[in-house]
């Protein structure tokens, strides 16, 4: 199959989910056409059956913000029709979605018939696209898919409760490549962070609002009054200088290390002793399913999609919303027990097993060739 994939290039989930899948399907055969205003981040080796195609943006005095969905539509058309696409794969329903139907409704003016495929990730149906100036044109846009999938059970249901979706919703999971993520002997990597043997703690996100990264300083901090411990926080984003203040006015800077965005996530995780994921909502949590995938335990909150990857008392604790007393308890609990430490990163690889690359691209290609033979009788 020759597939377009449409998705924001960033180190966000949603990005990552989508590159990671496009190699994917690149190594099982498929050539794979990005379609984006960067390359994608995650897109950091070179396959001949994978291309990219920037979206140049368009300026002109009159314009006060650039019309991207509009020279994202012409784009998606020049690519489709001259690279013969067989469908296309947006990511983010924001402004993919309704982007694609306008490029498909352009195509079959052209006499060329091209299925599109919708996966929401989270915030595109939970926050940003439940706004009234955008909520029309989601709900459109979705139900204008010819196949529309949500990355958990959680997602699913809160679409159909925001929005009036007459599509049929597929579950396909976010996903983990365990070829790739396999715990590394870094042990001299390990003692120059933790030089006493100290225990490290991980967290990883964009820092936004939703991430309460505050709470995982403040979990951190009593963590680190029972057991020697230092901090990774690793990301950047909006709330990054209000987290650095807040290390800095409880007096803890010294056993935290702000790392910034990192490549080798694997490598960081591969020295870590306990996750945390303290955020408002997720979607489904790929983070902390990246940590497992590396035998290391959760501490999150109970919150969307989590529980569908964090299981509580198998591979972690959950705990309610800004609750920093029950998470660092947990934490401790852990931490403090070897056999039970050992039992729980166990466990998250285990978990994480379930969500392997190899499990859950086989369901987008299968839908791929559901959604193609639906087109042409169509």
């Amino acid at each position: 199959m020759k597939i377009g994939i449409v998705c924001y290039p960033t180190f966000g989930g949603s990005g990552v989910v989508a590159t990671e899948l496009g190699i994917q399907l690149a190594e099982k055969g498929h050539e794979v056409h990005f379609i984006t205003y960067e390359r994608p981040a995650r897109l950091d080796i070179f396959l001949g059956n994978v291309f990219y195609h920037e979206v140049l943006p368009f300026k002109y005095s009159l314009f006060k913000y650039t019309p991207y969905e509009t020279t994202l539509a012409g784009r998606l058309v020049d690519v489709a029709e001259n690279e013969k696409l067989d469908l296309l794969h947006v990511h983010y329903a924001i402004p993919h979605a309704s982007v694609a139907y306008l490029a498909k409704c352009i195509l079959e003016s052209r006499g060329i018939k091209i299925p599109v495929i919708t996966t929401l990730h989270g915030t595109d149906i939970t926050l940003v696209g439940k706004d009234p100036a955008l909520k029309s044109v989601v709900e459109f846009s979705i139900n204008n898919s010819d196949g529309v999938t949500a990355v958990s059970q959680f997602l699913k249901n809160a679409t159909y409760m925001n929005f009036s979706i007459e599509k049929e919703i597929d579950v396909i999971y976010n996903f983990i490549d365990l070829a790739k993520f396999q715990r590394r002997d870094k042990d001299h990597f390990k003692k120059a962070i933790a030089p006493e043997g100290e225990k490290i703690i991980t967290h990883i996100s964009n820092f936004r609002k939703v991430k309460r990264a505050e709470d995982a300083v403040f979990v951190f901090q009593k963590i680190g009054e029972k057991i020697p411990s230092k901090l990774l926080m690793i990301g950047d984003g909006p709330e990054r200088a209000n987290v650095e203040k807040t290390c800095r006015e409880i007096g803890i800077c010294d056993e935290i290390r702000f790392l910034g965005k990192q490549g080798a996530i694997e490598e960081l995780l591969s020295i870590s002793d306990l996750f945390l994921l303290p955020s408002s909502n997720e979607s489904f949590g790929l983070a902390a399913l990246e940590a497992m995938a590396l035998e290391v335990p959760i501490i999150s909150t109970n919150v969307g999609g989590i529980p569908e990857v964090n299981v509580q008392g198998v591979t972690g604790y959950l705990s309610e919303v800004g609750d920093v007393e029950n998470m660092s308890s947990n934490a401790i609990h852990i931490l403090s027990h070897p056999e039970i430490h050992q039992e729980f990163k166990r466990n998250a690889y285990q978990k994480a097993k379930e969500f392997d690359v190899k499990n859950i691209v086989p369901l987008y290609e299968s839908m791929y060739q559901r959604v193609m033979a639906h087109s042409v009788l169509a």
